[in-house]
């Protein structure tokens, strides 16, 4: 049995708040879950202190028996001290122009 921890999402149409829980891997995202282990309320302001709410104890305790964090919820545990920060992966570029658009726009500069 594969262990996660993820959010689960509640809260009302265009109002998102979510639950960081503990559940089977094979589970659906809103479904069954062993335990919930804190919030996240996205609606709030980056620096307000309930924005990102984590039991630290129960947390480390489900990281010990395996469970693995997704990107988001390893990102909050780093934020936090509880895990090492995730790498990064660069964001794509694609509203960048392209190669051709590149070198006219150095032709016509130079």
């Amino acid at each position: 049995m594969g262990l996660k921890i993820r959010l689960a999402r509640a809260g009302a149409k265009k109002r998102p708040y979510y639950h960081i829980v503990v559940a089977d891997s094979r589970s659906p995202r809103d479904g069954r879950f062993i335990e919930r282990l804190g919030s996240y309320n996205p609606m709030l302001p980056a620096e307000h202190a309930d924005r990102i709410r984590l039991l630290d104890a129960r947390i480390t305790h489900w990281l010990s028996q395996g469970a693995l964090a997704t990107d988001r919820v390893a990102r909050f545990l780093g934020k936090a001290g509880l895990a090492p920060m995730p790498a990064f992966r660069p964001q794509p570029q694609q509203s960048a122009p392209k190669k051709k658009a590149q070198e006219r726009a150095a032709k016509a500069a130079g």
